[in-house]
């Protein structure tokens, strides 16, 4: 017992000691966020990277157009894709092996209209294997794979607009 507790000590100190500290929510240099999408209906992720802006409580989030010189900041989503293109296939022809790959171009501007963010893409992708015997459940997975690949651009795009500088 006192062996563990020395060893859970030792871990925390470690830890500690080595500059690991868990990372928390984004912080902002601007207060106010003007969101719009290019593209109608936004897509599932521009919805989502609006939702997440809005939950995060630190910033004033508009979504009409009509209010943009009260912020300071403009998200503009320039389009987003989800693609899935086969990578392997069997002997007989059959699919094996796809690639999933989910696409987000987005830029920031000032309210000036100085890029704080120029036109970026975000692109991730997951290989999955396919069998037509366990369709229903690959098809699961890959809803599952495309939420991630969501989430993950999300949260690198929260990073980008906490690095910005306002001018």
């Amino acid at each position: 017992m006192q062996r563990r507790l020395l060893l859970c000590g030792f871990s925390a100190t470690a830890l500690s000691a080595c500059g690991f500290k868990i990372r928390g929510g984004a912080t902002f240099n601007f207060n106010s966020l003007l969101v719009s999408s290019a593209t109608s209906p936004p897509g599932v992720t521009a919805l989502q990277l609006l939702r997440t802006l809005i939950n995060n409580g630190q910033l004033s989030v508009i979504i009409d157009p009509g209010q943009k010189a009260k912020t300071q900041a403009h998200l503009e989503v320039l389009g987003e894709a989800r693609e899935r293109v086969v990578v392997g296939i069997s002997s007989a022809g059959q699919v094996r092996e796809f690639q999933l790959r989910s696409r987000l171009r987005f830029r920031v501007r000032s309210t000036a209209g100085q890029d704080l963010i120029a036109d970026s893409e975000i692109v991730q992708q997951r290989d999955i294997s396919y069998s037509e015997s366990a369709a229903l459940s690959k098809e699961a997975e890959e809803a599952r794979l495309y939420q991630d690949m969501q989430n993950d651009i999300v949260q690198q795009v929260l990073r980008q607009l906490a690095a910005i500088k306002l001018p």
